[in-house]
């Protein structure tokens, strides 16, 4: 089943290359976000066929990440969270975009098929506010005026750890709900007034598939690769959309990349009759002036191949691929900022 093998592979592809230290001139070592590891893990396999260089990645989390390059355990870290200018000045760190992707909300409804059940913003903010508890509720069934839905109470599905998915998910409903923003706000850990908890992308997807009439948010990736059914949504144009890379780049097309801002970017809720309402950036964190300079550049050298070589692959698994002119930025701010000697 596919579930198991996305589940396993992270612990499969950690365990693998940390025996190959002593064939590389730098082990590359990261830790973070579990949204973009379908693509990560996708590159260090095509990666250490074409280079014999292995990625060690640990995908802990957007929080964890954050910690563990901040405590200087790894050479980069991950998060969908990004950091401000001024977070990043004060632990001498850089960060720089990656990849875009998108949230999905994913649910297990009997009889329900992928993109028919249709959520907007409101609703799904008082979902996960307790205030809607059942599937029949009259604000989902206003949306679905043609959906069959049971009269059973609604399993909210959220995550457990410190999260960049969370964070953009959250970001999304502050934006769209008034009682999200005034009573729970924006994190990548916030107080979640109901739902049960699992960790990392992983552990929301394993969850709603063995749940009946539960609901949850992934990156679309874990969706689509755990055949999971994602729901459709109306976006700030009042426009009903379903998850799809044109719908992503939609979005996307928005962004306003500045590098003296360290890329920092929210891409929620964006205009655009066409725009998916929850689609993301996903960054890495590195040091301006590292302690091992030679794995840096190593690390350096294998982001330079994904955006060089990696922009087919990210396609394949519904992410998008960086723009050349921010690429361009990137590889600018590297040579300028980051030591390498």
């Amino acid at each position: 089943m596919r579930l198991n093998k996305i589940l396993s592979s992270s612990l499969i592809f950690g365990a693998a290359v940390l025996g190959l230290s002593n064939v590389q001139a730098a082990e590359i070592t990261g830790a973070g976000a579990t949204f973009p590891y379908p693509i990560y893990s996708k590159w260090a396999d095509a990666y250490k066929t074409e280079t014999n260089n292995a990625l060690n990645y640990a995908s802990v989390g957007s929080g964890a990440g954050i910690k563990q390059i901040q405590a200087k355990t790894v050479t980069f870290g991950a998060t969908d969270a990004p950091l401000t200018a001024q977070e990043l000045a004060k632990d001498g760190l850089v960060q720089f975009p990656m990849v875009m992707g998108a949230i999905v909300m994913v649910v297990n409804i009997e009889g329900v098929k992928p993109g028919e059940l249709v959520l907007d913003g409101k609703t799904l903010g008082d979902i996960y506010l307790g205030t809607i508890k059942t599937w029949d509720n009259e604000a989902i069934k206003k949306l679905n005026a043609n959906l069959k839905l049971p009269s059973a109470p609604i399993t909210v599905v959220r995550r457990s750890d410190g999260s960049g998915t969370s964070f953009n998910f959250t970001d999304y409903l502050a934006k769209v709900n008034a009682d999200w923003k005034s009573k729970i706000g924006v994190g990548q850990a916030v107080e979640w007034p109901a739902g049960v908890g699992a960790k990392g992308n992983e552990g929301i997807a394993g969850n709603v598939a063995q749940t009946k009439n539960s609901i949850g948010y992934v990156e679309y990736a874990y969706a689509k690769q755990n055949n999971l059914t994602y729901a459709s949504m109306i976006n700030s144009a009042g426009k009903k959309v379903a998850p799809s890379v044109a719908a992503f780049q939609a979005a996307a097309s928005n962004a306003q990349w500045k590098s003296e801002e360290g890329f920092y970017q929210i891409l929620t809720n964006q205009p655009g009759e066409a725009s998916w309402p929850m689609t993301a950036a996903t960054f890495i964190l590195m040091y301006k002036t590292p302690a091992d300079k030679a794995a840096s550049a190593e690390a350096l050298k294998f982001f330079g191949w994904a955006y060089d070589k990696g922009g087919k692959m990210a396609e394949d698994l519904d992410y998008i691929p960086m723009p050349a002119n921010v690429v361009t930025m990137v590889k600018t701010m590297w040579s300028k900022d980051i030591a390498s000697k």
